[in-house]
């Protein structure tokens, strides 16, 4: 491509440093389409003929056919899928392919394949996301009023329903996907035309093409728009999150299908046996997306200690930026799959979350309330009083409901019979009716707005 300034051919490394068609192919349709766009523009303005116009997406479309049917022969030789393409074409239409090349430079090429590239990929892992909401509600809307112990420093803190649970990731996964349409927002602007750093002479209109790849307008600066990757950094930040939150469920998972546990049942689809021990289910999906979030957050270091010294405008270095964010995409795209399947997949054992919610004295803090209300302490004695009782029936064995009224009026005399009302688990989980409360009418409003948000 560069014959007319050196003479002699490059070192046997850099072939093999240099090609990033083994991954850059990826790009194939996003770079035919902005070649269709830049072409017809060209056309448009006049930069070239109708005739050399008509040629070129004639060949382009051929070209197109064979990568499709996995006939196209790319070759490391040409070091990326631009070249690649570019040779090809000029192989089908002769020398009309060079001039496809004008006005533009693989700079700007390069840019624009990888900005529609990932505003694809934000709009995959925002359905992905969207399924994994799916799979949730409907396992809480069966699940709204099932019993569970709610954990504080994985103690036992205040009983909960499983609902209420499954929908605080549907909150948390909604945010993602906030994350990803406000990445894809903001990189959908072109930076076709900037050519290599400086824009180009030839009288091209970059509005068109803009409006033709989809874009919502020309970026302003052509420096910017070769040189920027905030947006690949962008997305990898969005993905490193939605794998935080997702690891998050998968270490639920990971517990809650242990027997000690016992709270859910992994299907057979989801889980693998051991090479010695034959009783064995591993809960293996959950285990590696909970992996995979090192891996994506690796993804986002490395783009970023790639990007952080580099000066304006463009750089080889940037190469780099691809494979980081093909991973990426990748990863997620195979978690949220497999989570979504993992969770619709799932049987709950709704007796035995509800044993579990008995333990810990769960319904102490409503027994601080009760105090508080009818006997008008103030709530830091009301929480010693119901402390001393919890620990008389932590020597007891036995739970605050069973407690006997002797034991509580003890510590306090003033309380009565009426506190038993508090101190079973339904009576907790009802009472709180708060906005957002896991009180199952709660859970069902919140199971209303997400019907309809997840249509």
């Amino acid at each position: 491509m560069w014959g007319g300034r050196f003479a002699a051919g490059p070192a046997a490394i850099m072939e093999v440093i240099t090609p990033s068609i083994d991954f850059d192919k990826r790009m194939a349709m996003q770079d035919i389409a902005g070649s269709r766009a830049h072409c017809r523009m060209l056309a448009l303005q006049q930069i070239i003929s109708q005739f050399d116009a008509e040629e070129i997406l004639r060949g382009l479309d051929i070209v197109e056919r064979e990568i499709k049917d996995g006939t196209f022969a790319f070759s490391r030789k040409l070091e990326d899928i631009h070249l690649n393409i570019e040779n090809r074409l000029k192989e089908l239409v002769g020398d009309a392919a060079g001039r496809l090349h004008t006005a533009r430079s693989r700079n700007d090429q390069v840019v624009t394949d990888f900005r529609l590239w990932v505003r694809e990929a934000c709009a995959r892992a925002e359905e992905g996301l969207q399924e994994l909401q799916r799979a949730l509600f409907a396992q809480a809307e069966k699940h709204y009023a099932t019993l569970m112990p709610g954990y504080t420093h994985m103690q036992p803190a205040q009983p909960i329903t499983f609902g209420h649970h499954l929908l605080a990731y549907v909150e948390m996964f909604y945010r993602d996907r906030g994350r990803f349409a406000d990445c894809s927002k903001r990189l959908n602007e072109s930076p076709l035309g900037a050519a290599a750093l400086a824009g180009t002479p030839y009288p091209i209109d970059r509005d068109v093409t803009a409006k033709t790849l989809g874009f919502a307008r020309a970026m302003r600066n052509s420096l910017d728009a070769v040189s920027a990757r905030d947006f690949a950094l962008e997305y990898l930040a969005a993905c490193t999150i939605m794998s935080t939150n997702i690891s998050r469920l998968a270490a639920e998972i990971v517990q809650w299908s242990t027997p000690a546990f016992g709270f859910i049942r992994l299907s057979d689809a989801f889980t693998t046996g051991s090479s010695i021990m034959p009783q064995k289910r591993n809960p293996d999906a959950a285990e590696l997306i909970r992996g995979k979030t090192g891996r994506v957050l690796g993804d986002f270091v490395a783009l970023a200690s790639v990007v952080k010294g580099l000066v304006l405008a463009y750089g080889t270095d940037l190469q780099e930026d691809k494979e980081r964010v093909f991973d990426a995409a990748d990863t997620v795209e195979v978690s949220l799959a497999a989570m979504a399947g993992m969770i619709a997949d799932a049987s709950v054992n709704d007796t035995v979350m509800r044993t579990a919610a008995e333990a810990g004295f769960p319904t102490a803090t409503d027994l601080a309330d009760w105090v508080v209300v009818k006997l008008k302490k103030p709530f830091r004695e009301a929480h010693h009083i119901a402390g001393a009782i919890v620990k008389r029936a932590e020597d007891a064995r036995l739970t605050l409901d069973k407690l006997p009224l002797k034991e509580m009026q003890a510590v306090e005399p003033g309380i009565t019979e009426d506190v038993y009302k508090v101190l079973s688990l339904e009576a907790s989980v009802n009472a709180r009716m708060s906005y957002g409360g896991t009180a199952p009418d709660r859970v069902r409003e919140q199971l209303y707005f997400w019907r309809e948000k997840l249509k």
